[in-house]
Parts: C-alpha cells; structure tokens; sequence
C-alpha cells in the first residue's frame, strides 16, 4: 500500500513539474514576443517620428511663406520671390504611419505589454492620436484638390510640386480674391495640422523613452 501511495505521489509530482516548465515555457514565449514586438514597435515610431519632424517644418515654411505673400501691398512691386513662396505654401503633406507591429500586438492582447504605462500610452498614439493627425494633415491636401486645383488651372502658367508655382496675374494675392481669402483660411489648416504634429510628436518620445527603459532592464 505504502508503495502504491508513493507511486501516486511521485506521479503527481511528476505532473506539477510538467505544468510548471509548461508554464515556464509558455511565459518565455510570451515575453520574447512582447520583446520582438516592442522592439520593431521602436523602429516604427522612429520613422514616423521623422516624418512628423519634416512635416513640421513644411508646414512651418508654408505659413511663413503665406504670411510673406499677404503683407504684398496692392501698390506694392511682386517680387520673383512671389513663385517660391506660393509654391512653399500650395503644397500637401501625407503622413502614414506605419502600424503593423503594432497591430500584430493588438491581435495577441495588448496585456501582453507588461509595462502598463506604456500599455497605455500605445493605446493612446495608435488608437485615437495619430487618427486626429491623418486627419489634420490630410485637410491641407484636400485644400489643395479643392480650392487650389481650380485656381491653378485658371492662372498656372508653370509648375513644379514644392519647387515654384508661376500664375498669370500675381495681383490676385495683392487684391481682395478668393485666392487671397483662401490663403488666409488655410493659414489656420497648417496651424492646426502643425499643433496635432507637435503632439504626436511629444507622444512619440515619450514611448521611446519609456522603451529604452524597457530594453534595459
């Protein structure tokens, strides 16, 4: 009797320790995912994070270019300037953020993120800020396929994308116009796509920080 309770324990015993490298193995897995996961999730908000940089900084050229475009006077000289600066300013940017690591993640649970400060903060980029700025920057595109396509193919005499725009009658931008009106209202749409930018932007270094932290511990 004695050996068969002793055989019972043993092969219990024998199972628990199974169950238990089962286990082991099993979180192995999942933090060598989490850790694969993260760190391609790093390599893609790099670029995104240069993306958003360059963005930024056309955005910013725009609104310069405009502001210097609206301080032309009716009687003032057009300077040949006049093509740059309209081309700086009647332009589109495009930002696609690149999600499928992310996306692998989400499909496996985001609980397999460990960290719960960075659990959220993913959550917050992917899921609700960088759809605010697709948004945002593709209102300056859908400017340019609405309002300004028309006019360019009123006035363009030549044409190259973020190089130079030259019109038949400059004095358009010199007038009261609806180009000129256009211009002033679109001031605003790179303003608002350059303050979802700088936030995504914040977001982004934040998750790297925190991600470095990870990759050290």
């Amino acid at each position: 009797l004695l050996y068969a309770i002793g055989e019972i324990v043993l092969v219990v015993i024998g199972i628990l320790i199974a169950l238990q490298i089962n286990n082991w193995n099993e979180d192995n897995k999942g933090k060598a995912f989490e850790r694969e996961m993260l760190s391609q999730i790093q390599d893609n908000l790099k670029k995104d994070k240069a993306k958003l940089i360059e963005i930024n900084a056309s955005f910013t050229k725009a609104i310069a270019s405009a502001d210097k475009i609206l301080a032309i006077g009716p009687e003032d000289h057009i300077p040949d300037s006049l093509r740059y600066w309209l081309a700086y300013f009647i332009q589109f940017e495009r930002f696609q953020p690149i999600t499928n690591s992310y996306e692998a993640l989400k499909s496996r649970g985001l609980d397999q993120v460990s960290n719960k400060e960075l659990r959220l903060l993913l959550g917050e980029y992917y899921d609700d800020e960088i759809s605010h700025t697709i948004k945002s920057v593709g209102d300056i595109e859908k400017s340019f396929n609405d309002e300004w396509v028309p006019i360019m193919e009123q006035y363009i005499v030549d044409f190259k994308f973020k190089e130079f725009l030259i019109v038949s009658d400059p004095s358009i931008f010199q007038r009261p116009s609806i180009a000129r009106n256009i211009m002033i209202l679109n001031k605003d749409n790179y303003q608002g796509a350059i303050t979802r930018a700088s936030g995504a932007i914040k977001t982004v270094e934040k998750l790297e920080r925190i991600l470095s932290e990870s990759f050290q511990n």
